[in-house]
């Protein structure tokens, strides 16, 4: 696994400018809360650390993974979020249940980001365990949440300077 080399929450390897003036939704299963709210809790601090006030941090809950899909939608019907995080965790069973989920969401996320034309952050573990989940939720491998605040932060920015550069073309 790539984050068994890299810690999750190590961002020395790129370039963070203030987040000032970037309102963030969150959208957060509340399946496996215990790993769901530790990840929802690392993307909070990492956006109120590089500048976005919580204010402009919106948060909603949906039952579980599937659902991410739906609740960004809602957020990205709201013209004043500039980006999205949908955080969730689908952990391996004896079933293909977490197949299905998985690629669904994996889909959904994307279909959203593109359909509203604003990014949508991938924050969904997809481990084999629990103890897995754990060590990207804060754990040995840092936190997953931190990951996916810093990517809304980077792709909001890129949307707006991209928009600014058509505006002043």
């Amino acid at each position: 696994m790539s984050s068994a080399l890299k810690n999750l929450s190590d961002f020395k390897h790129t370039t963070i400018s203030t987040a000032a003036g970037i309102r963030v939704g969150i959208v957060v299963a509340e399946w496996n809360i215990e790993i769901t709210g530790a990840l929802r809790d690392g993307a909070i601090n990492t956006l109120l650390k590089h500048g976005v006030i919580e204010s402009d941090i919106v948060v909603i809950y949906v039952p579980g993974s599937f659902e991410l899909t739906y609740g960004s939608q809602l957020l990205c019907e709201d013209k004043t979020i500039d980006t999205v995080i949908c955080i969730g965790c689908v952990i391996q069973g004896e079933t293909r249940h977490f197949d299905f989920i998985c690629d669904a969401v994996a889909q959904g996320i994307t279909n959203v980001s593109l359909k509203y034309n604003k990014p949508v952050i991938f924050g969904v573990l997809t481990p084999n365990t629990l103890q897995q989940a754990q060590d990207r939720a804060g754990g040995k491998h840092g936190n997953k949440g931190d990951e996916a605040a810093v990517t809304a932060i980077k792709m909001a920015q890129l949307k707006k300077s991209y928009e600014t550069r058509l505006v002043n073309a």
